[in-house]
This record gives C-alpha cells, structure tokens and sequence, in this order.
C-alpha cells in the first residue's frame, strides 16, 4: 500500500513570553535589550482560530530523499 507526505504551509498569529530579571532589561527607557525580538528562549502559544492553511503538497513517501513526484494543491 502506498504512503503519502502531507505537507501544510500556515500562518497563524502567536504570543511569545519569557520571564526575565529586572537586570536583563532597562524599564526606565524601555530597553528589552535582547528580549526586543523573540527567539528560542520564549514560551510560544498559538492563538485558536488563527491559523490559516496557504499551500498544500503531497508526495508519495519513500526513502528516498529526491522525489519530483510533489503535486501542490493551493487555495
């Protein structure tokens, strides 16, 4: 029996925390320092009903790593 990859491309809107101690930041001028942009050091949690499918492919699932079998399905 065949096997099939499904492969969904979304988007969807996250919250992203972190804790940190007063020392990492400058509150007095609103400085997050290295905390300006979020990276692998904060907690993500995807907010329900914001997620957004924009590309599907599927592909005939084998060990092989170079398959050109791929057939996209947009919206």
């Amino acid at each position: 029996m065949k096997k099939y990859k499904i492969t969904h491309k979304i988007t969807a809107d996250f919250i992203a925390e972190i804790i940190v101690n007063e020392d990492q930041i400058d509150a007095s001028i609103n400085d997050l320092k290295e905390y300006k942009k979020p990276n692998s050091k904060f907690e993500y949690t995807m907010l329900k009903g914001t997620e957004s499918v924009t590309q599907t492919t599927y592909e005939e699932h084998d060990q092989k790593f170079n398959n050109s079998d791929k057939k996209s399905i947009s919206d």
